[in-house]
């Protein structure tokens, strides 16, 4: 049984009791999340894996990190690693963005191997076959784009992204309103080109049954991608983005009707100020589905540095009642990320996914900070590092360092703030 048909009839599944649990939040509340569509547990029924995660509403924000092969960068391994890094380093989920060579044999060693819900963007592998096949991305047909979907659904792929909402009307709205960067969606553009090509509807669209189908047999979570999503703040929110983000609250609607869990995918490049009205507009057009931001980027001038951009958009729009942040590496815009970069992307993102937390009041989120904070108050560095969402960096700051006392740090030494305020308030 599904996760939502094992809800429905009032049994629970291990993924519910340990997504409870891990939560701090009763069995019955996950339960009624699931069937009213607010949470999903990404987990196919063919995929052992030893942390399934909630995603939505009432939840801690989690966060996911993308990795994946190029065509030109195809070293397996080193995705392995960067994968084990990355949930080493707190990522909730992973997604296999792979389009380099072997591309089967990637998925296959990374769903073998990690130990978090693994997600797939399958227009990906749809069309590299098919240039392999045809030459053209325009002659792919719509039985091989299925085969793939069935394929990595037996495969164990716990999530998918399907670009569904990139319609004919969308793309003509589009065309009437054009953008800085009009399609900044690898899947986005894949379907745009198949669909003006051939003067079709997108097929994920025309053929959405199927894509439901096939999710609510495998229990596969729908992740309804944002084909259109702005690439620039200047191009967001506006009416090819809205457009398609209306398409995706009535595929919602259909797909947990019929027994498939959904989330939404949303921008993007996004400047703060329509952060929270994004978000409040996704859960509204939506029907309350978690919603799964890249980012979003604050800013378009800090190539480099868009772990921060898309880290102060994060906790923005974490806060807000986003639910699933996608990581942003500093080397976005510009390489495949090496594994300082995921390190630097996963760490960024679990600080804005705990800043949110606070502002949403989700149990337990605070403690943290009160024991750090307290630690800190006794210059209790060990604690201090076991305590950071980095232990490694702080310590090797303090062993960098030569204070004149373990007591202090070499910022203030003896005019230590701490210790002065304790003698005069007699705290000590």
């Amino acid at each position: 049984m599904t996760q939502i048909e094992t809800a429905k009839a009032g049994r629970t599944s291990p993924e519910m009791r340990r997504v409870a649990k891990d939560e701090g939040v009763s069995v019955d509340f996950i339960r009624k999340g699931l069937i009213d569509g607010t949470i999903v547990i990404p987990k196919n029924i063919g995929h052992s894996i030893e942390k399934p995660c909630g995603i939505g509403k009432g939840l801690r924000t989690k966060i996911n990190a993308n990795i994946g092969t190029s065509k030109d960068s195809s070293n397996i391994s080193g995705e392995i690693k960067k994968m084990e890094l990355s949930i080493k380093s707190g990522a909730d989920a992973i997604m296999d963005l792979s389009t380099g060579a072997c591309i089967e044999e990637t998925r296959l060693k990374i769903l073998s191997r990690s130990k978090v819900p693994v997600g797939t963007v399958p227009i990906y592998e749809i069309v590299i076959d098919g240039l392999k096949k045809h030459g053209s991305i325009p002659d792919i047909t719509v039985d091989e784009i299925f085969a793939v979907l069935e394929k990595q659904a037996r495969e164990g792929v716990d999530f998918f992204t399907i670009h569904a909402g990139v319609t004919k009307r969308a793309l003509g709205i589009l065309k009437r309103n054009p953008r800085i960067l009009d399609i900044v969606s690898r899947g986005g553009a894949f379907l745009a080109e198949w669909m003006i090509a051939n003067d079709r509807e997108n097929p994920f669209y025309e053929n959405f049954d199927r894509v439901v189908d096939i999710a609510r047999r495998y229990d596969i979570t729908l992740s309804l991608g944002d084909g259109l999503r702005p690439g620039s703040i200047l191009d967001a929110t506006d009416k090819p983005q809205l457009t398609e983000l209306i398409t995706l609250g009535e595929l919602q609607k259909r797909a947990l009707k019929n027994g498939a869990q959904v989330m939404i995918e949303g921008p993007g490049h996004v400047p703060i100020n329509q952060i929270e009205a994004n978000v409040i507009l996704e859960k509204s057009i939506c029907n309350g589905a978690p919603f799964y931001v890249l980012g979003p980027l604050v800013t378009d001038i800090a190539p480099g540095y868009d772990h921060i951009t898309s880290a102060i958009g994060g906790a923005i729009a974490g806060s807000a009642g986003a639910d699933f942040l996608c990581y942003v590496t500093p080397a976005e815009h510009l390489r495949l990320p090496t594994l300082e970069d995921v390190k630097e992307g996963v760490i960024a993102s679990k600080i804005a996914a705990h800043a949110a937390d606070i502002a949403k009041g989700v149990c337990g989120a605070i403690d943290r900070d009160m024991r750090i904070s307290k630690a800190r108050a006794e210059r209790n560095w060990k604690k201090q590092f076991a305590l950071a969402i980095d232990p490694v960096k702080p310590k090797l700051y303090r062993k960098s360092s030569k204070p004149g006392s373990e007591d202090v740090c070499t910022m203030c030494g003896e005019y230590c703030s701490i210790k002065t305020a304790e003698k005069c308030l007699g705290r000590k």
